[in-house]
């Protein structure tokens, strides 16, 4: 590369920024041909984040593209490039390798609906953006799920196989065939990439065909079989896709790189699970995910020299092991790491116990005012709170396996025995939403927990699928829970009395108080002796005939302000307040006496910093897989996906709450694998019934019998002792979960409207559709 070229002018308010190779000079790539790659060059995309959702801690990436027919010397021209741009960006960036077909999926969000595989060089690229012809004839295959590719293929019927998608581009006219075993979202992305590549043509005028049945689209075979020739013999069966598996991708091993005089030292540190206190600020590690991918990580107090090298270690380390030459490299600097790179660790922190100058969070330097979350949305985004609490709420509590109305007046007052549902109302945009929160305690049993999903269920089907449901665990409740209580959620230990009202306190009891705001403080009971006491924090003492309001040493105004609030709760108890330091004697006597507790100020809890993260899943081979969605929008949401969005808040549990409250294995299991195996039988038109098998090698879906065991005998119940039928009112040795098992093949009949053999036949989801329609669920 010339190195006395000048580096381009970088639009911070550009998104996406795109450099092509040309005579070994790197020039800048209009915006009509983002998104097409020729074969024979290499490219260079940065691509800087717009929007405080958008980012990934700040941080910008950028990549350089390697195509499959590039050569050395044009390879070596777009490293050196890359390397200047890197020194001049600093090190708020995170540098990638990409070769052609193995992109990662950072690279393949920047492009929607899906990137272009040309064949040839920068002329073509040239004429590409120049030409306004019409007489073209190409032939693209179309692959992938979410990220869509096409790449350009010999002109022939060889091409095709049986499970993708083709596109005959005419010029004037272009003709997507779509293969027998193809989805339905494998096809409804392809023609969104097929309109693309019309939009971009010349004037975009080309009329679009499509072929899903030979014997229906006679027309447009016979123009195919005018380019193509006609079809001698069957296609080929589908390709596979060579995806990694996710052990593979959880196959985790950490090494220390430096330099021993002329040596290259790389030493294996650990393997999962990784904790971030490895990472030391002047080292450089590198993180090896599987062969999947490698990382690159550079501490802040690194030379310049060990960052310059840091690249090339990563490839000389791929070279070494074996990997294939395409395994992506991922370059991350101390404080600019991804979020795919911190979750690989056990834990991850902005602040990890003092070792970086210690910041505040710019959301937690002054008092949120959380009234500002609608013009504020990366406030509420980051909170996870759709409005500022202000709706309309409804409590149930969850006793003898029904709900019962709370009295308003005791809303946020919950007890560890039992579980609760929280309907939430409010309005945006002039429509009327719905939140249904359901509450766990940790006293709770398995079959509160039935119970409250159950009635969860029931809810849901009142408002007509309209709830979004939300569970939350003792002790992690969400902004947005504590913010309907206005800060006054208070937890007591042991089992609400009728009605979901709390027992009156008739014994010695400890509350701790924790926060500063309305969605943030909770306040929960704790063993009334001295050593729970903490000088950061409040705590209401609460006996038979007087109370006390706690304030120690390390609270602030903030927090003294909401105990006046919160200690409403406590009517009927003549409330004093005491100063930590200035106890009354029978305080430490309600007590059992003095004993030590922590006096050091608690830091406040910093709001996460790991941004949350959106993956489709799929099971195309029976094994749940899936694929992230980066930098993601509500365009990546559609009719045809089952998406998973992480938003990185945990609610954390101990091993023996785990143990306790562990599902059983065969129902819980089964259910997971047919709902992930049966949003792909719904797509493909020639699904495998082996897909859907569950921890026992029998489908769930078709196999009742396996999971609805009872003393009663298959169609021996009449309709009207099942049907609308509370659990507590069904006969003895029913299972509320296949109530439709019991009926009669006629009654069957004319309640379903088909036999059990076709309803067990459906998908899973649909089965609980129909069961909940028809009062059977």
């Amino acid at each position: 590369m010339d190195t006395n070229q000048d580096l381009p002018a970088i639009d911070s308010h550009r998104e996406l920024q795109i450099w092509i190779t040309q005579n070994l000079k790197m020039l800048p790539l209009p915006e009509r041909a983002h998104g097409n790659f020729f074969e024979e060059c290499c490219y260079v995309i940065l691509h800087v984040p717009q929007s405080p959702k958008a980012t990934q801690g700040g941080s910008s990436d950028l990549h350089y593209w390697i195509g499959k027919e590039a050569s050395a010397e044009t390879h070596g021209a777009t490293v050196t490039f890359v390397q200047r741009l890197q020194e001049d960006l600093g090190d708020q960036m995170v540098l990638h390798r990409e070769s052609q077909g193995h992109e990662s999926d950072c690279f393949h969000s920047y492009f929607h609906p899906g990137v272009i595989y040309r064949k040839g060089g920068r002329a073509s690229a040239l004429k590409h953006t120049e030409t306004n012809a019409y007489n073209v004839q190409r032939l693209f295959h179309i692959r992938g799920r979410k990220h869509v590719s096409a790449t350009e293929v010999a002109l022939s019927w060889n091409s095709f196989n049986k499970g993708d998608v083709f596109l005959l581009d005419l010029g004037k006219v272009m003709i997507q065939w779509n293969g027998p075993q193809t989805s339905v979202s494998e096809k409804s992305r392809a023609l969104a990439l097929t309109r693309s590549l019309r939009d971009r043509g010349p004037g975009g005028r080309a009329q679009v065909g499509v072929v899903d049945d030979e014997n229906e689209a006679t027309d447009l075979i016979r123009i195919m079989e005018a380019v193509l020739g006609c079809r001698s013999g069957s296609l080929r069966a589908s390709v596979p896709n060579n995806s990694v598996s996710q052990r593979q991708k959880a196959n985790v091993r950490l090494y220390h790189v430096s330099e021993k005089g002329m040596d290259l030292i790389v030493q294996e540190l650990a393997t999962r699970p990784l904790t971030q206190d490895l990472l030391q600020d002047e080292g450089c590690y590198l993180l090896d995910q599987g062969g999947f991918k490698i990382y690159m990580w550079q501490g802040r107090k690194s030379s310049p020299q060990d960052k310059k090298a840091g690249f090339s270690r990563a490839v000389g380390f791929i070279q070494a092991k074996g990997y294939p030459n395409h395994t992506n490299v991922e370059v991350v600097n101390d404080g600019a790491e991804s979020t795919a790179f911190q979750q690989l660790f056990q834990t991850w922190s902005k602040e990890l116990d003092g070792k970086k100058p210690r910041g505040k969070n710019k959301l937690m330097q002054a008092k949120l005012d959380i009234g500002k979350l609608h013009t504020q949305p990366e406030l509420a985004a980051q909170l996870r709170m759709v409005d500022d609490g202000s709706g309309k709420v409804e409590v149930w509590c969850i006793q003898d396996f029904q709900r019962q109305s709370v009295d308003p007046k005791h809303h946020g007052q919950l007890c560890s025995g039992n579980c609760y549902l929280v309907l939430y109302t409010y309005q945006t945009l002039g429509r009327v939403r719905y939140i249904l929160y359901l509450w766990q305690g940790h006293k709770t049993t398995i079959e509160d927990t039935k119970a409250l999903n159950h009635n969860a269920e029931e809810l849901d089907i009142a408002y007509q699928g309209a709830l979004v449901q939300a569970h939350v665990t003792m002790g992690r409740e969400p902004p947005h829970f504590l913010a309907i209580f206005q800060g006054q959620l208070v937890v007591f230990q042991g089992s609400a009395g009728n009605g979901g009202k709390r027992l009156p306190i008739s014994t010695t009891r400890l509350f701790h108080m924790q926060g500063a705001d309305s969605h943030n403080t909770q306040t929960m009971e704790v063993p009334a002796r001295a050593s729970s006491l903490a000088s950061s924090d409040i705590f209401f003492l609460i006996t038979k005939d007087s109370g006390y309001l706690w304030f120690g040493k390390g609270c602030n105004g903030d927090q003294r302000e909401m105990a006046r609030k919160v200690v409403t709760v406590f009517t009927g108890h003549n409330m004093e307040t005491v100063l930590e330091g200035q106890e009354p004697p029978h305080f430490w006597e309600a007590l059992g006496g003095r004993a030590p507790y922590p006096s050091n100020k608690r830091l406040p809890e910093e709001l996460s910093s790991i941004q949350a993260r959106l993956f489709e899943c799929s099971s195309p081979s029976g094994c749940l897989v899936l694929t992230e969605m980066v930098f993601f929008s509500q365009e990546d949401l559609d009719k045809y996906d089952i998406m998973l969005l992480d938003t990185c808040q945990e609610n954390n549990q101990t091993y023996e709450e785990v143990v306790e409250r562990r599902p059983r294995p065969a129902s819980a299991i089964s259910e997971i694998t047919a709902v992930s195996v049966e949003k792909d039988s719904q797509d493909s038109p020639e699904n495998d019934p082996e897909l859907g098998l569950g921890v026992d090698g029998k489908n769930p879906s078709k196999s009742p019998s396996s999971h609805c065991s009872s003393s009663v005998v298959n169609g021996s119940l009449p309709r009207e002792r099942l049907v609308h039928q509370a659990v507590e009112d069904l006969p003895q040795g029913v299972d509320p979960a296949c109530k439709e098992f019991y009926l009669s093949d006629s009654d069957f009949q004319d309640i379903f409207g088909k036999s059990k053999e076709e309803f067990y036949s459906m998908a899973k989801w649909k089965q609980l559709q129909e069961k909940k329609k028809l009062g059977l669920f």
